[in-house]
């Protein structure tokens, strides 16, 4: 069988990546040669597949077909849409186009010169240098063409848009005719061999057009010499018009110069923003003010805050800080100076948190010197000691903080300035608007809310001038075309209203009839009503009038409203919506929901069966009377009902706890104080009015609470997050004995993965101090194999770690971990030796075995990043060098993972997060620790992996870190001091970074001090900032006791960083400890006016131990979370009195061993056995059995040894586990809960359905939501067997395809042994047959979960939906319009089924092929392919027989 006959089988032998090459739009190297292959294939392709399918794929192949045929007037139609630049380019192309035909001969004249003219021979056609077309190539970087000569000008020759093309129309053979693009749209997946190649070259030499040789050479117009001086004669030589062509060239010289290539002409644009490579990100890049600055202000890029807003911003921020504080009242005025200055710092002085917490840490604290037992502060030359009472202000979360609330005053100041102009137009206006209720509140307002609220109060009260005013700006701007017209711009979007605001036209209405008096009768203004509520001064009582409120409406009747009813009506909603949009009247509202305020959830029909007691909303579904105190003591239940609310389970009711004393108080406020019927008529009236606006305000202000509530909630989880990260990173290198902390250690990391030790390899790898794998292998049974033993310990002897890591995905590496600590207690491998200071003498303990927290290396074994950087190593040894390289340095590898670091759990509710505010959170968390621990800039630039912590630190960012590194490596690719980062003319060294952000990062920025280098400074290996270098070089010279003289000299000799090296060379830096600090902080707050008593003490550390290590030690993990790690199992999800599944493994008379599902072990003692039916006693024996699946009660269980004891008594297994939760009273709804028992008992009596339970560790008894669910944290490929609602001869397996994607596949039951039991026999779909469920998991659902693997893990795959798949296509086609290209993406509404996507060119549309995943490979159009390398050939095979098809009917 031939090869192609072997590809039509689908089990062709191409898998490299030049088989899609053609599909991608290259050309082959020899094009002609390449479709004269493609003119062969066809004719002896037999597809038998094909042929079955054809009948079948007719109306397929139509839709397909229609997808291929692009109408010219199409190509036109989309031709004219191009914008004016290019149609003038591709006119000008047209232009030169035609003056180089007209220069040319036909081939009639040529022939005619033949015939005159024996002795010439026509010169054939030059032929392209190059044949192939690169990407991002333009036609300008090709050899221009030459202009014309000027006799040639009056030609009158016609032409084509392209020549080459045009010439091959004209003398290729028909048969020989490609498909315009689609010749190019298949590459040969098949090497040629020498045969076929000659056979090929014949052909090209048969479809070559003729050649007509003819002798000689005359002028090529065909003309005799006569004849041309005639013609020139008469015409001339075309000499005056040669200004023409130099115009021309000039145009199209001017334009090419204009056209370079852009990133954006090569990279779609989701790659350039992806790489941060976009306009905008370039914009950020190379502006000297640090990077997360302009991230954070870029809304307000434009808003300039002046002194009194700043004054205004540092009273708002103590305001919101002081009362979470909890410092003494005496502190109040220093607190609030070091805020003053914090905002300073960071509005005026550009410099962020850290540069603040280090190198401002005076303005941080409150501090009193004094002597001690001495008052007098001038007798200070004795030396005596000094006592410092320090307060801390603010610590480093606190600056975070008030960044953030700077960024939100901002948005305040914005808001707040946009509602000053709407109300300074209104006043401008011809109305002349005055409203006192606006200026006295906008000023006080200091929430978005409120500011919110104003705009509503502008919104109802101006809606027909503010309509005008946006009327007269559109006029306006319609005049004067893009002139500002910041005042009626602003006044338009002002009448801009939220969604679900109410109509003003109804109430406008009644503010131009007579009915609007009758409002005026309530007796009290709507503003002078809420200051009473608020107790705003003394209260006005309202006055009734003098008629009775029918006999008023009656007389303000009009054509408007006719009677007395529609008057009252009209006026009743008109001062109810006054009362409603009141802002001071919300304001009593919010302030009465905040102090007495409940939250209560009630399950909705949807939530009363998806909220069972194993669902994690269940804690929530009962809730009631929650304070919202309690709220913010228990954040996550919060945000769990907020988001149970929005998935339809329950809803969430904010009601106030007294709100019937609540009305009546606000009824006393606007009712008068006459007793007469006249006023308790009108007391009734307006009772009426409150009673409608009531139920609008409290929707309206019981939505903001609960917004602003959980905006707190997510506040106090985020902090948590932020925390618990802090705690991760805050992680030296592991220390063993003998090292000095800091030092990266020498590792051998060990897993077992997630196999068993005993039975199945254990991977390891050396992997050195800076960070290289030089030894990596397997181990078989350490426990009972010596010889696998001995060569573990060969290994330790010859290479001497520091320390053994371990780690692994189940419970069996438990196992592992005591294998190793019995191995080296056994064969006395030791640790490195370390001086023993109790004796002074060297010695050395055992190896220490360590379990790594391998949450970083999970993600990090089957990235990308683990593949280019140890391509030969498989998953297992990638995982190990993880582990070893998280123990030499957690930072590192937590800096590594970028975005992937927020898939790691820091709160089980963090999901409930928003991404940004998270991933916001995480990263200060990266930028404190950057900073305290410093980044070696040198090594930065060598290392990738070092290179990982530069965009966290001060001032820099991701941006800025590429452009620093693309900077030092152009100034020679490595830094010798500081300063060269700001440039350095005399060295020639260029500037990296702005002297802002080199303000911001110079000192955490450090550089190794080389003695041997006189232009090294021992400063720049500190934490000292440059602008205090001459401090730390005062301090040297007072501690090594040299005069100004001698200072002097050394200077002049050896450079200003002299005095500092000679303090290292002689060794006596801790002489620096005999200085009087406070004495130099004095004269530096005297003499400079700066506060630098916390920057001496740093200085001086920095001199004895520069950039010391301050991180804690290497946190070991505690047993609950090493069980975790190796079983994933959390306290919530695996607890006694749970009932479990477990198999047996062994049974004895006395007792059992089972394996939960986790992987752990459990033993059954033989009281713990059922009642035998026989002779009243118990057996184990008759009640288990060796490879059974039975359920069980967990009754005790070890999380430190794992292990656990259970019981499988009948008793124990009828009391079902109910998670204990300790309820108030009157916070959780018992009656209702039980109400619900109830109805669902009754529901599945009256369906007849029993509960159905099966055997099986991967049963489940859910339903399909609940199973999507319960997947919903799982794997991909992880998967249940739960009930079916078909029947009991029925089950469903639900599995995770991708994210959000499940398919519930049905299983039929045949040969049931009774209506319970599992069938003898399953079948899916009529077309797979299993004898069990182990077999129909392993070999159909594993099957399919790894052929998901093989496509999503292939170069085609693009994540994301089909539209995201096709808008890629297109955008890649738009800058590659060359090529050809098709992608694979997941089809979401179809578990199961992926889609084949490909466009052909730019002017056809995305076409789709299905793609269904199968056991044995893949399906597509009713073809099967047992791999991806078959798939994709044979989808370019199905491709070219549908364009077979269509040239054979014609393209139709």
């Amino acid at each position: 069988m031939s090869r192609r006959d072997d590809f039509i089988q689908g089990e062709a032998e191409l898998g490299s990546e030049e088989d899609d090459e053609s599909f991608d739009g290259e050309e082959d190297e020899d094009e002609d040669e390449s479709q004269s292959r493609r003119r062969e294939r066809p004719s002896r392709i037999e597809d038998s597949s094909e042929e079955e399918d054809d009948d079948d794929d007719e109306e397929e192949a139509a839709k397909i077909r229609e997808g291929f045929i692009v109408d010219e007037s199409e190509e036109d139609d989309d031709d004219g849409d191009d914008d004016t630049g290019r149609e003038r380019k591709r006119r000008k192309k047209r232009r030169r186009a035609e003056r180089e035909e007209e220069a040319q001969l036909d081939e009639e004249d040529l022939d005619l010169i033949g015939e005159s003219r024996p002795d010439w021979e026509r010169q054939a056609a030059a032929q392209p240098k190059f044949k192939r077309l690169k990407r991002g190539h333009r036609d300008e970087d090709g050899p221009r063409s030459e202009r014309p000569d000027l006799a040639k000008i009056f030609s009158d020759e016609e032409d084509d848009d392209d020549d080459d093309a045009a010439a091959a129309g004209r003398y290729a053979r028909p048969a020989h005719r490609g498909v315009d693009e689609m010749d190019d749209f298949i590459e040969e997946d098949f090497p040629e061999d020498e045969d076929e190649r000659l056979r090929r070259q014949e052909d090209l030499e048969v479809a070559r057009p003729r050649e007509r040789f003819i002798g000689g050479v005359i002028d090529t117009t065909g003309l005799d010499k006569d004849a041309l001086d005639d013609m020139d004669k008469i015409f001339g030589d075309g000499g005056d018009y040669a200004w023409v062509f130099e115009i021309e060239d000039e145009e199209e010289d001017r334009d090419l110069g204009e056209q370079g290539i852009e990133l954006k002409d090569v990279f779609e644009p989701s790659q350039l923003q992806e790489k941060l490579m976009t306009d905008s990100d370039n914009a950020i890049r190379y502006t000297d003010e640090p990077e997360r600055f302009q991230i954070d202000r870029k809304p307000f890029r434009n808003l300039q805050i002046t002194p009194e807003q700043f004054k205004e911003e540092a009273r708002w921020v103590i305001n919101l800080m002081w009362p979470t504080k909890l410092l003494p009242q005496s502190l109040h005025e220093p607190f609030s100076k070091a805020v003053g200055k914090v905002l300073e710092f960071f509005v005026v002085d550009d410099v962020e948190v850290p540069y603040v917490f280090q190198h401002r840490k005076d303005y941080l604290i409150h501090a009193k010197p004094r002597r001690s037992g001495r008052d007098d502060r001038d007798d200070r030359d004795d030396g005596g000691d000094y006592d410092v009472s320090a307060e801390k202000l603010l610590n480093q979360d606190d600056l975070w903080r008030i960044l953030e609330l700077d960024i939100r005053f901002r948005s305040l100041i914005e808001k707040r300035n946009s509602l000053d102009k709407t109300y300074d137009s209104l006043r401008a206006s011809s109305h002349r608007v005055d409203d006192p209720v606006f200026e006295a509140l906008v000023g006080q307002a200091s929430t978005m809310e409120e500011l919110q609220e104003l705009q509503d109060y502008l919104n109802f009260q101006y809606a027909a001038q503010l309509r005008e005013l946006a009327a007269e700006s559109s006029a306006a701007n319609g005049k004067a075309g893009d002139k500002d017209h910041s005042n009626g711009a602003a006044a338009a979007a002002v009448v801009t209203k939220r969604p679900g605001a109410k109509s003003t036209t109804l109430f406008e209405r009644t503010r131009k009839a007579k009915a609007h008096a009758f409002t005026a009768a309530y007796g009290i203004s709507v503003d002078r009503l809420a200051q009473n509520a608020l107790r705003i001064s003394k209260k006005t009582s309202a006055e009734d009038p003098a008629k009775l409120p029918v006999d008023l409406a009656d007389s303000l009747t009009d054509d408007t409203y006719a009677t007395a009813d529609a008057v009252i009506q009209a006026a009743r909603a008109l001062y109810a919506e006054e009362l409603y949009v009141s802002p001071r009247l919300r304001k009593h509202f919010r302030v009465a929901y905040y102090q007495n305020g409940l939250v209560s959830c009630h399950r909705t029909d949807k939530g009363l069966r998806r909220i069972d007691e194993a669902h994690p909303f269940y804690e929530i579904k009962y809730l009631i009377n929650q304070t919202l105190a309690d709220m913010a003591r228990r954040p996550d239940v919060f945000l769990k009902m907020m988001r149970a609310e929005e998935d339809g389970l329950v809803e969430v009711r904010l009601v106030l706890q007294n709100e019937r004393e609540f009305r009546r108080q606000l009824y006393t406020e606007f009712a008068s104080d006459n007793f007469s019927e006249l006023a308790d008529a009108w007391n009734d009236e307006r009772q009426k009015v409150l009673d409608l606006a009531f139920p609008k305000l409290d929707k309206i202000i019981a939505k903001g609470v609960k917004d602003s509530l959980r905006t707190a909630c997510q506040d106090e989880v985020l902090k948590t997050c932020r925390d618990e990260y802090s705690k991760r990173l805050d992680q030296a290198p592991f220390k063993p004995k003998g090292l000095v902390l800091g030092t990266p250690p020498r590792v051998l990391t060990l897993s077992n993965g997630r196999g068993d030790p005993s039975r199945e390899p254990v991977f390891w790898t050396w992997v050195e101090e800076d960070g290289r794998v030089l030894e990596h292998g397997r181990f078989g049974n350490l426990a009972r194999d010596e010889a696998q033993r001995e060569a573990f310990a060969e290994v330790v002897k010859r290479r001497r770690p520091d320390v053994v890591g371990v780690s692994g995905f189940s419970a069996d590496t438990h196992k592992l971990l005591k294998d190793l600590e019995s191995l080296i207690s056994e064969k006395g491998l030791m640790g490195p030796e370390y001086d023993d200071p109790e004796t002074n003498d060297y010695r050395s303990d055992l190896l220490e075995v360590v379990v790594v927290n391998d949450e970083v290396a999970r993600l990090y074994k089957d990235s990308p990043r683990a593949v280019a950087e140890h391509p030969s190593l498989n998953s297992m040894l990638r995982y190990c060098v993880a582990l070893a390289r998280y123990l030499q340095n957690p930072m590192k590898e937590y800096a590594a993972l970028g975005k992937d670091v927020q898939s790691l759990v820091f709160h089980p509710c963090q999901h409930l997060l928003p991404a940004e505010r998270l991933a916001k959170a995480l990263e200060s968390a990266m930028v404190d620790m950057v900073n305290l621990c410093g980044v070696d800039i040198n090594e930065a630039v060598s290392d990738a992996y070092t290179a990982n912590l530069l965009p966290y630190v001060s001032g820099l960012g991701p941006r800025k870190a590429t452009a620093v590194i693309k900077g030092i490596n152009a100034n020679g690719g490595s830094v010798t001091s500081r300063d060269e980062l700001v440039g350095d003319p005399d060295s020639g060294k260029l500037a990296v970074v702005g002297p802002r952000v080199w303000n911001n990062c110079a000192s955490f920025l450090y550089i190794e001090y080389d003695s041997s280098n006189l232009l090294s400074d021992p400063l720049d290996n500190t934490r000292v900032h440059p602008e205090d270098y001459e401090l730390g070089r005062k301090m040297a010279a007072d501690a090594l006791e040299l005069d100004e003289e001698d200072v002097k000299a050394e200077v002049d000799d050896n450079g200003p960083g002299a005095i500092v090296r000679k303090l290292f060379k002689e060794e006596e830096q801790e002489k620096v400890n005999e200085l009087i600090l406070e004495e130099y902080a004095e004269q530096l707050v005297m003499k400079y006016n700066q506060r630098k008593r916390a920057t001496l003490e740093t200085i001086r550390a920095e001199l004895q131990a520069p950039y010391e290590e301050l991180r804690h030690k290497f946190m070991t993990l505690p047993p609950d979370v090493v069980f975790t790690m190796f079983t994933g199992e959390t306290k919530d999800s695996l607890c006694e009195g749970m009932i479990v599944p477990v198999y047996v493994r062994v049974v004895k008379d006395d007792f059992a061993i089972v394996k939960l599902d986790c992987g752990m072990e459990g033993r059954i003692e033989a009281h713990e056995a059922p009642l035998s039916s026989r002779g009243g006693g118990s057996g184990l024996r008759d009640a288990l059995r060796v490879g059974q699946t039975a359920q069980a009660k967990l009754l005790e269980l070890n999380r430190k040894d794992f292990i656990g004891k259970l019981s499988v008594r009948e008793d124990a297994l009828r009391r079902p586990f109910r998670k204990f939760v300790d309820h108030e009273r009157g916070t959780w709804d018992f009656r209702q809960e039980d109400q619900d028992r109830e109805d669902l008992k009754e529901k599945d009596k009256t369906t007849g359905r029993t509960q159905r339970v099966i055997k099986h560790p991967l049963f489940r008894p859910f339903n399909a939501t609940q199973a999507e669910e319960y997947l919903g944290s799982q794997a991909v490929g992880d998967m249940v067997i739960r009930p079916s609602s078909r029947g009991n001869d029925h089950l469903v397996v639900t599995w995770k395809v991708a994210d959000g994607v499940y398919e519930h596949i049905d299983v039929l039951e045949l040969q049931k042994d009774n209506e319970f039991s599992v069938g003898r026999l399953l079948r899916i779909g009529g077309k797979y047959s299993y004898t069990d469920l182990d077999e129909l998991i392993v070999e159909h659902v594993k099957a399919m979960a790894k052929k998901v693997g093989e496509m999503t893990r292939n170069e085609k795959f693009q994540p994301g939906t089909r539209a995201d798949t096709e808008k890629w296509l297109t955008t890649y086609m738009d800058a590659n319009p060359n090529r050809s290209s098709y992608a694979f993406c997941t089809d979401t509404k179809h578990p199961g089924y992926f889609f084949l996507c490909f466009k052909v060119n730019r002017n056809t549309r995305v076409n789709f092929w299905p793609v269904r995943v199968i056991p044995k490979g893949f399906e597509m159009l009713k073809v099967a392919y047992p791999d991806m390398r078959a798939l994709t050939n044979g989808f370019k095979m199905r491709y070219q027989n549908e364009i077979l098809k269509m040239q054979q009917n014609g393209g139709r």
